[in-house]
């Protein structure tokens, strides 16, 4: 890839966290309360379905399960056990938790794909995680296992579906949105009998409820995971890991801007902290080589034409 078009693909990659850092607030001020399942499974399964019949496409030979397990882990099951572990652990806990997941990247791209391991990718997951906590910790509570378990379960999901995606690439002939549409349906449909074994349906829609799922389907989910899936095949799978870090900084700066929430001198430095790991995490431009000039021909000396040599000239003349 052309530095221009890497250079561009970083920052339009990072666009897909950024939206998923805004649906805190947005499940917060627009959707019913304490349905975390119904938001997730509403905003994985309808942009889905409206993708396949776009697309008219289906999966075939080993798409069949590929398909699939790319759902479950880049989607489904990444959302179900995040929130898990934010409803059982206390603080920030579960975000310091799943910004370990560069971590899980950077050895299963070594594993799977053959990426090598550089001494910054360390640096910056150390930075990444260090950032994250100075964000969103608070207080010193016990951390419940079950919790515990389930941010390291998201962690582990989202860094495998990265990989997976970036190893198995996307089939010869499907196009980007048909290959999104895929994994929101096989995602919302994991989701779906968990969702209706665990939550009841609301009593009503208001019209913020109504504004509140359509963003997430519209934006939440098809525009941010085209977004997302185009990265990963773009970029190394390593700095794409370390861009969905900045999901939590987006959610505390709309927390700071639109509801008046404050932020510390510590948060401010783990904000810093944070884009310093991402950056440190992006592949850097390969140096330019040095043009070959041609070689001068020494000062004093006349070239002769070709099909003649100077004694022929001199007999000749």
């Amino acid at each position: 890839m052309k530095n221009g078009q890497s250079a561009l693909t970083a920052p339009l990659t990072a666009l897909a966290p950024a939206i998923w850092g805004s649906t805190y607030l947005v499940a917060t001020e627009l959707l019913p309360p304490d349905r975390p399942l119904l938001a997730t499974t509403l905003r994985a399964l309808p942009g889905g379905l409206v993708l396949l019949a776009l697309g008219r496409t289906l999966p075939v030979g080993v798409w069949w399960w590929r398909a699939p397990v790319l759902g479950v882990l880049n989607i489904g099951a990444f959302n179900f056990l995040l929130f898990v572990a934010a409803y059982r652990l206390p603080g920030g806990i579960a975000a310091m938790i799943l910004s370990a997941q560069p971590v899980f990247v950077v050895i299963l791209a070594a594993l799977l794909l053959g990426e090598r391991i550089r001494p910054v990718h360390a640096l910056a997951c150390a930075l990444g995680t260090g950032g994250v906590v100075l964000l969103v910790f608070r207080g010193t509570a016990s951390p419940d296992g079950v919790g515990v378990l389930a941010a390291v379960g998201g962690a582990l999901c989202l860094a495998s579906g990265i990989t997976l995606t970036k190893r198995w690439g996307r089939p010869e002939g499907v196009g980007l949105l048909t290959f999104t549409g895929w994994q929101l349906t096989a995602g919302g449909l994991a989701l779906l009998p968990f969702w209706l074994l665990l939550e009841d349906l609301p009593d009503g829609l208001t019209g913020s409820n109504v504004i509140g799922f359509a963003y997430l389907v519209t934006l939440g989910a098809v525009l941010s995971y085209v977004i997302w899936f185009r990265g990963i095949e773009r970029l190394p799978a390593v700095a794409v890991s370390f861009l969905a870090l900045g999901s939590p900084v987006v959610a505390a700066l709309l927390g700071y801007f639109v509801k008046g929430q404050t932020l510390s001198a510590l948060q401010i430095a783990g904000m810093a902290v944070i884009l310093l790991a991402v950056v440190l995490g992006q592949p850097r431009p390969p140096r330019r080589e040095p043009r070959e000039e041609p070689p001068v021909p020494p000062r004093g000396t006349v070239s002769q034409p070709s099909g003649r040599t100077a004694p022929e000239q001199e007999r000749g003349g």
